[in-house]
């Protein structure tokens, strides 16, 4: 079996971390760039920081944050919100980012993903989903939402899974918007029908309580990473704990030296 990633996620506003439940009642968790050099040396693979606000107010990502944060790391970062088109990815990437995350704006135009792939390449561009569940419905009729879930796309998540790698993104980052915050594990039946559909890599999101969880969503979600925030941040699990316990239940992850 490959590796699989373990990667702690700052949901970023107005410069600070926080967290929510199913995207609202938001909690302040604390400063970014302290965070993210936390969860970095505690063992996480990545980071990933999502400003997640900035498409709802119609403005570019928080570069300064970016930077600040980019300073303390030495492990892949990815940054999303407010990239809008390829300069806003060039100065993002410019400030510190290894990859750039985007959501609304691909949807809005998907020739966005294969325009940053061309120039940055595509192990660069994660095509991230936030997804919903319609009730009693087959998983497949799931559907994307934008503006930090605050608006229905009008989109199938399977079917745009699909479209975003032949445009060429190089990793879906999936967030089930109803298991968010809940710690009551992934959706790990959502996962899998997006990791069966594409060949990259899938990033599982929203739900992660306890090591079970994230066993559950690589062996039974076909994961190749899985993300968390709240449980990370607030100090229920940390990563070091939480991969030695995977190590146990025969996942494959690389343990922090």
């Amino acid at each position: 079996m490959l590796t699989r990633r373990i990667i702690a996620c700052l949901d970023v506003n107005a410069g600070r971390v926080v967290k929510g439940v199913q995207f609202i009642d938001l909690v302040d968790a604390g400063d970014p760039a302290e965070l993210a050099a936390r969860h970095a040396d505690a063992g996480a693979d990545e980071i990933v920081l999502l400003d997640i606000t900035a498409t709802h107010e119609n403005r570019g990502t928080l570069l300064d944050t970016v930077h600040r944060t980019a300073q303390r790391l030495f492990v892949p970062f990815t940054v999303g919100g407010g990239i809008r088109n390829a300069e806003d990815a060039a100065a993002v990437f410019d400030a510190g980012a290894d990859k750039v995350s985007i959501n609304s704006a691909a949807l809005r135009r998907p020739d966005l993903i294969g325009e940053i792939g061309a120039k940055f390449g595509a192990q660069a561009v994660i095509v991230a989903m936030d997804a919903r569940r319609v009730s009693s419905a087959p998983v497949e009729e799931a559907e994307v939402f934008v503006a930090g879930g605050r608006k229905a796309a009008g989109r199938r998540v399977v079917e745009w899974a699909r479209e975003a790698e032949s445009r060429g993104a190089g990793e879906i980052l999936l967030t089930s918007m109803d298991s968010d915050g809940t710690r009551a594990g992934f959706d790990c039946e959502l996962t899998a029908a997006v990791s069966q559909a594409v060949q990259i890599p899938v990033i599982a999101s929203g739900g992660a309580g306890n090591a079970h969880h994230f066993t559950q969503v690589f062996c039974e979600g076909y994961a190749d990473a899985a993300l968390a925030a709240g449980i990370f941040h607030f100090g229920i699990a940390d990563v070091r704990s939480l991969k030695e316990e995977l190590r146990r239940e025969g996942i494959p992850v690389r343990l922090p030296c």
